[in-house]
């Protein structure tokens, strides 16, 4: 077991040796569209990327249906493994409607061992993700 400090000094290593490793912009919270970000998750038992509508419901149900509509496009030519929910709760309890990738092995961020293959599924994973927002996003938007 890991107390809270050595947990969170370890999840900042993760995140500044992930940074340094693949050094990129990445889009994340700056979509420029209201409710809609790309997130990257890894904890002690699992890592995803992730495309989350936040936003009030109105707003989610507008680009759920839009990408909803995208789906075939999204899995045959650029993520075949995402999958899409449209109530998803995260741990915090709050609501989202999510499109994600998971890591299909089991990882820990608490686990050194397995940072590089975390490392390089982020950057694969989001790479596809942000090619197919930057590509369809006068779409999403519409």
């Amino acid at each position: 077991m890991f107390s809270k400090e050595e947990s969170r000094q370890l999840r900042q290593e993760f995140w500044t040796s992930f940074g340094k490793s693949f050094p990129r912009k990445w889009i994340l919270y700056n979509t420029k569209l209201k409710g809609l970000s790309f997130k990257f998750h890894f904890d002690n038992k699992k890592a995803l990327v992730a495309l989350d509508l936040e936003d009030d419901l109105e707003n989610r149900i507008k680009y759920w249906e839009k990408l909803q509509a995208l789906k075939p496009i999204l899995i045959d030519d650029f993520l075949p493994n995402a999958i899409f929910n449209e109530e998803y709760f995260l741990d915090n309890e709050k609501e989202v409607s999510r499109i994600y990738v998971p890591l299909e092995q089991k990882v820990s961020i608490h686990n050194k061992n397995s940072w590089r293959v975390v490392m390089e599924f982020f950057n694969k994973e989001m790479l596809l993700f942000e090619a197919f927002f930057e590509a369809y996003k006068e779409v999403i938007e519409g």
